[in-house]
């Protein structure tokens, strides 16, 4: 049964997009991600365009993470004041990232920097994360303890100017690389469609030493606002939001991320990171397949605008 997408311009098999948003949803729930670093790519590899995928794969994340952020903000589980100082950079980032898109775009450049953000983005965080785990295996194995990563401890990132004090968080930090860390996360959303809790979390626990309780609530409540953010962006200057998709990824993701969670709550986290981080690399690399073989047509066709 296939079903016609608008903005995409091809049809799809319905049952394989619902696929789709039920593999990708279980993920999200397992190892408590966003999941656009997969959705992407997939609606990539069954023909849709990388520059439609990114804007509708932003509006699905952004209604992903609205119940999650609610969620987290009824238990107290969100630093608010984190989190609007992570917002200006992030919105900051958001609209660089929009408008770079933009501008690939016009220039035909937009799906090899996609492909190739991709590439190095995915390989280089899912080794980390795999000799991580290992590691992680190897010393509960040998019976060496991890050593804790205290909230609040200092690192040279403490020493800058212009601090603030963030009360829930214990925190008494400059704002200069939270609002970096956020216009970080922003401009890699929108030009890649992912919204960035698998780079967002690492950073906030081991650069700002936000303790762990407040992290995924804080992180959610920023990618909810960059996503949204990213896809009014998106549809205003590019129309290249499909809600029809989007709306078949979101029944899928829901269901799965349910399924998702009830599985991820069974595994170690040592080897739920590991197993994330082989997902993560066998991503890229299958990125970097479709870069290096030749393509079937040596040649695109696509409308130019008269500046006149």
């Amino acid at each position: 049964m296939e079903i016609y997408l608008p903005i995409a311009d091809l049809p799809v098999n319905i049952f394989l997009v619902l696929g789709m948003g039920l593999a990708v949803g279980f993920i999200s729930g397992m190892f408590g991600i966003g999941g656009g670093f997969l959705m992407t790519p997939l609606l990539i590899f069954i023909g849709v365009s990388p520059a439609v995928s990114v804007a509708t794969v932003a509006s699905h994340i952004a209604a992903s993470s609205f119940s999650g952020a609610i969620s987290y903000w009824r238990r107290k589980a969100v630093d608010l004041a984190l989190a609007l100082v992570l917002l200006v950079g992030g919105v900051a980032g958001t609209i660089a990232g929009v408008w770079l898109f933009t501008v690939l775009r016009r220039i035909g450049q937009l799906d090899i920097t996609i492909g190739l953000s991709y590439v190095i983005l995915l390989c280089s965080v899912g080794g980390l994360m795999v000799m991580e785990s290992v590691r992680a295996i190897l010393r509960e194995r040998s019976g060496v303890k991890t050593p804790l990563r205290r909230p609040g401890s200092h690192t040279w990132v403490h020493g800058l100017p212009a601090k603030i004090r963030f009360k829930q968080s214990r925190l008494y930090i400059s704002a200069i690389p939270v609002c970096g860390i956020g216009f970080i996360i922003g401009f890699i959303g929108a030009i890649m469609g992912i919204g960035g809790g698998f780079l967002l979390v690492p950073m906030l626990i081991y650069v700002l030493r936000v303790p762990t309780s407040v992290v995924i609530g804080t992180s959610m409540v920023l990618t909810l606002v960059t996503m949204a953010a990213a896809t009014v962006l998106h549809a205003a200057t590019n129309h290249l939001v499909d809600v029809v998709l989007a709306l078949l990824l979101m029944v899928g993701g829901v269901i799965g991320a349910q399924f998702g969670a009830r599985a991820g709550q069974k595994l170690a986290a040592d080897r739920l990171r590991l197993l994330l981080g082989l997902l993560v690399v066998a991503v890229g690399l299958r990125f970097a397949v479709d870069l290096l073989i030749t393509p079937r047509e040596m040649y695109t066709i696509r409308a130019v605008e008269d500046s006149r």
